[in-house]
């Protein structure tokens, strides 16, 4: 029982430790954007300033287009999820219900293809964004950034089909269903909720991701993230209490999201972890 003890203790102070690492920078930034800096000429150091939510009003005046691309990144986040989700639940499905030789290493592959760098897209996706003339419009935008996240979102929603029994699906085929029939009326009610949590999680990459959207547009289109990188370029004063307010809006509807449907990035988790 004592051992017992010692270790929960142990694995809470790791908790915490690891908390306070991963939380200090966003203190910080929440405590600049209201009008806090660290006072680094004192003793021990020590904050100064006053509470002021100007800085929130400063972000429209330093970037005028803030509120436009914040918009942009919301709607181009949630479109490029959504699509990602529809397009990737049919090859999930069939790489789930797939026994061929060689079927492990095909879902390993969409793993190693989500972990690979955005960059890797880049070169590709650019050459193909321009020929169809999709350069600097939000069609192209949302393709791109859903063609990043398609092998992640595969690879998790075959490991939660993976999990379903596949008595029903059986019996629909027998009585001569579509694919589509089958994929809507019965798989798709029972794998929403991992569905539901892969969205999430794509929304959240597709809101933060930098390179595909910087690279592969030329300035008329902006997502939030490349708005962000706006603030600390070189022809530009940097003004951290505007910046760090920016960045406090910038996390706001990642961290409502995950705080409403925390229940549902469980089912991403055991998407994850549920491959034999």
């Amino acid at each position: 029982m004592r051992a017992s003890f010692k270790l929960q203790a142990i694995r809470f102070a790791l908790v915490v430790i690891a908390l306070i690492a991963f939380l200090s920078p966003i203190a910080w930034t929440l405590l600049a954007s209201v009008g806090f800096q660290p006072d680094n000429n004192t003793s021990p150091p020590s904050w100064k300033g006053s509470l002021t939510f100007e800085n929130f009003a400063d972000v429209g005046i330093a970037e005028p287009s803030f509120w436009a691309e914040l918009a942009t990144s919301a709607a181009s986040a949630v479109c490029a999820s959504a699509l990602t989700v529809c397009a990737s639940l049919p090859a999930a499905y069939g790489l789930a219900r797939s026994r061929f030789h060689g079927h492990r290493l095909l879902s390993q592959g969409f793993l190693v293809l989500a972990t690979l760098p955005a960059m890797a897209y880049v070169i590709p996706l650019s050459d193909l964004i321009r020929r169809l003339h999709l350069v600097d419009t939000f069609v192209g935008l949302v393709l791109t950034e859903s063609a990043v996240t398609a092998p992640l979102a595969i690879y998790v929603l075959q490991g939660a089909i993976r999990q379903l029994a596949p008595e029903w699906e059986e019996a629909a085929w027998l009585e001569g269903a579509a694919l589509w029939r089958i994929l809507i009326r019965i798989v798709l009610p029972v794998a929403a909720p991992a569905a539901a949590a892969t969205a999430l999680i794509l929304f959240v990459l597709d809101w933060n991701l930098l390179i595909v959207p910087l690279v592969l547009t030329s300035g008329e289109l902006k997502t939030l993230p490349v708005a962000m990188s706006d603030f600390f370029t070189f022809e530009r004063e940097l003004e951290w209490p505007t910046a760090a307010a920016a960045l406090t809006i910038s996390l706001a509807p990642v961290v409502v999201l995950v705080a409403v449907f925390h229940g549902v990035l469980d089912q991403f988790a055991t998407g994850i972890g549920s491959h034999d």
